[in-house]
């Protein structure tokens, strides 16, 4: 028997029908749509914050933190882009695990630190409420 050479064969690997690329296009799209909306709704969240953040700056508080410090890390994500807005004093040196000589002379000794207009400090990862009631700045 001979086979026919206008027949499309699909190659190995492919979907060998219409419905099988239907339902690899439709997978495509969903995942496409909620990496999107995903995006969106992080953006929106860390848009909203920025104003925040600008307030903590006219207020002049102020962070330390260090590089390595896991909690400097907490208190950055809680922040998300926003907290490009802080003023952060990076107390750490890097290729070492010793602190910048501004960080021994504040007398910083945990991390984080925040500092405040009044000369308070306070020690660990602070929540955003916490750090509203401090400076009077409203969270959005």
């Amino acid at each position: 028997m001979q086979e026919d050479q206008n027949v499309f064969k699909p190659e190995a690997g492919q979907p060998s029908n219409p419905r099988q690329l239907q339902t690899l296009l439709t997978v495509i799209v969903v995942i496409a749509a909620l990496a999107a909306a995903y995006f969106l709704g992080a953006r929106k969240r860390t848009s909203q914050l920025d104003g925040f953040a600008k307030c903590l700056q006219t207020k002049n508080a102020k962070t330390y933190g260090i590089y390595w410090c896991t909690h400097c890390a907490e208190q950055k994500e809680l922040f998300g882009s926003a907290f490009q807005y802080i003023p952060y004093i990076e107390c750490g040196i890097k290729g070492s695990r010793d602190e910048a000589l501004r960080c021994v002379q504040a007398n910083v000794k945990q991390f984080p630190t925040w500092q405040f207009a009044d000369g308070s400090r306070t020690q660990g990862t602070l929540p955003l409420s916490a750090l509203s009631e401090k400076t009077g700045c409203a969270l959005p």
